[in-house]
């Protein structure tokens, strides 16, 4: 009986009354910075892994595209606003889709779906160049292909209504639609970076569960300011395939605004976080 009445009492004084918060809170004790991935990594080319997780990118780009295309077409079409989903819903739509690919890919590929995240990953030495590299290809592929089933399915239509192709609207210079891509890249991988921290992850149990929702309501509220002035690209490989599928000379003219814009903002976005927020240079090695 004495036993059990000093478990209870240890039990009870087991931990303090005041709990640290915020940054006092953060110790060393529950996580270990992870040593940056190799520049070249041979060895991946003969794991199944590796090629798992590239197919994984090229389905969930081939599906976001398909998705996203055929609702931006769908609100093009309408006679007015009101009769479709509008932009509201072609930014749900592009948000949603993100949502769900990352949820379903995040175990395999890490759920990049995005040239521009996976550049912004590379450089802070998350994964490997060849793995990026292979990444690109995979989603640029599947965005093709995504794009190209679409136009499959509908060839007059979609040249008709655009392609969901990316292009700087009337009333916007290059300038514009360069500095709006960068900026809405950087919320985008910024997110990406938060949502994913490892040393978050350490602390808390939920997050990996949760990133998927603040990396697609990102893609959203991107999506809900630069529509206007870009039709909102920050994704690289969705720019390349509607621009492949719809081959207008004037998608061609802006496609390099959705190729420097997000890699720039996605640049930016790695050395905040890696720099400001996690400050990993000042960090002194034990």
């Amino acid at each position: 009986m004495e036993g059990k009445e000093e478990d209870v009492k240890l039990g009870a004084n087991k931990f303090s009354e005041r709990q640290p918060i915020g940054t006092s809170a953060q110790t060393d004790k529950d996580y270990k910075e992870p040593p940056p991935a190799p520049l070249f990594e041979p060895g991946e080319l003969h794991s199944w892994s590796f090629w798992r997780a590239g197919i994984a990118e090229f389905m969930a780009t081939f599906l976001f595209l398909y998705i996203t295309v055929l609702t931006v077409m769908g609100v093009n079409r309408a006679p007015n606003k009101c009769a479709s989903v509008g932009i509201q819903g072609i930014a749900w739509a592009f948000g949603g889709m993100i949502f769900a690919l990352v949820y379903c890919t995040a175990g395999i590929s890490g759920g990049h779906i995005n040239p521009a995240v996976t550049f912004g990953l590379f450089l802070a030495r998350k994964l490997s160049l060849t793995r990026s590299i292979f990444y690109m290809v995979m989603q640029c592929l599947g965005a093709i292909c995504g794009a190209g089933v679409v136009k499959g399915f509908q060839p007059r239509p979609y040249q008709m209504l655009g392609g969901g192709a990316n292009m700087v609207n009337h009333g916007y210079t290059k300038g514009d639609g360069l500095g709006a891509e960068i900026v809405g890249t950087f919320v985008l991988v910024y997110t990406v970076f938060s949502a994913t921290d490892a040393k978050r992850n350490a602390r808390d149990s939920h997050v990996p569960i949760l990133a998927p929702l603040p990396i697609g309501f990102a893609v959203f509220l991107v999506h809900l300011a630069t529509i206007p002035i870009t039709g909102t690209g920050i994704n690289p490989a969705r720019s390349l395939g509607a621009a492949i599928i719809y081959n207008d000379d004037t998608a061609w003219d802006h496609h390099w605004v959705f190729w420097v814009g997000p890699f720039i903002g996605a640049a930016l976005a790695a050395l905040y976080h890696q720099i400001v927020i996690r400050a990993i240079p000042f960090k002194t090695r034990g």
